[in-house]
């Protein structure tokens, strides 16, 4: 309990065990388990161990898991609210369950894709999206942005591959639509845009200092997602639950089953983040690197939150 709402996309780790991150959302259904640091196909978890129902507060497990309950272990969940288990939209070329929340810029899109990558379907947001998370099958995890240059690229979450240009078959994101994947299967894609006062989604260069790049976000973050583009990196997250004070130097990996370590150095401020590091993950010189923030205390109304 105390995460304020009830969530619609929760995604839990252990912090101090090689353990599996577990993302759960209310469209498939809170027993469904998907996994940021692995290509495995969804799991059904309903009566077992790690069955997890979503409460008005918070959450609940359905049992002593060692992924998500072990005794004495350590956790971290980050929460998202969207608008439950959503609603059919038959607005673009296919078909979508969409459970959209604008104010915070967040939709969880459930399709199934029919081999055209330019394909429309629905998100919801009412402005395109800047980075989508795409997962079908034993497929990896597609990551679509159009913050690093202005171009459509592709990211994978669950390899450290440095970013691609996409093919020019696939086509832009819109106020309305998303585009398809070509597959012929279901698919699960989470949308987010950035939100003045709440969430940022953008890039920054490295200058391979100690002292290294202040990143300007107009708030102070809770949670802090960074990405090497021109390289390759893990997926790095840091937040200010694990980590209450600065430095901030908590970190794990979303494309591993890694626990929890420290080395990295970053400040937490009033209105953004400093690097103090000259690791590779996070301030090589002209390194390009992604990252996704959401706000401790939003300047605007909104859910999301560690």
């Amino acid at each position: 309990s105390g995460v304020g709402f009830q969530p619609d996309f929760s995604w839990t780790k252990c912090r101090d065990a090689e353990t599996w991150h577990r993302l759960v959302n209310a469209v498939r259904g809170s027993n469904k388990a998907l996994f940021s640091n692995s290509t495995y196909q969804e799991v059904n978890d309903a009566g077992s161990q790690r069955a997890m129902t979503f409460e008005s507060d918070g959450f609940a497990w359905g049992g002593n898991s060692g992924d998500v309950n072990g005794s004495g272990r350590n956790y971290v969940s980050w929460n998202w609210k969207a608008n439950g288990a959503g609603s059919t939209d038959t607005s673009g070329d296919i078909d979508a369950t969409v459970s959209a929340n604008p104010t915070s810029g967040f939709s969880i899109v459930k399709y199934t894709a029919t081999s055209d990558p330019d394909a429309t379907v629905p998100h919801g947001l009412g402005v395109a999206p800047e980075m989508v998370f795409y997962k079908w099958g034993s497929s990896a995890w597609f990551c679509w942005t159009t913050v690093i240059d202005g171009s459509n690229d592709r990211l994978v979450l669950d390899r450290d591959d440095a970013k691609t240009t996409v093919s020019a078959t696939y086509g832009s994101f819109t106020s309305d639509f998303i585009r398809g994947i070509d597959v012929s299967t279901g698919v699960i894609a989470y949308c987010f845009v950035s939100i003045p006062g709440f969430s940022k989604i953008g890039v920054y260069t490295g200058n391979g200092s100690n002292t290294g790049p202040f990143v300007n976000l107009g708030f102070k973050p809770a949670w802090v997602m960074i990405k090497g583009t021109s390289a390759a990196n893990e997926w790095y997250m840091y937040d200010g639950a694990r980590s209450p004070a600065n430095e901030i130097n908590y970190y794990l990996e979303a494309d591993t089953a890694d626990a929890e370590a420290g080395m990295d150095k970053f400040d937490f401020l009033s209105n953004g983040f400093k690097i103090r590091n000259a690791y590779g993950g996070s301030n090589t010189n002209n390194g390009v690197y992604l990252y996704m923030a959401f706000a401790e205390a939003p300047f605007k109304y909104a859910n999301a939150r560690p």
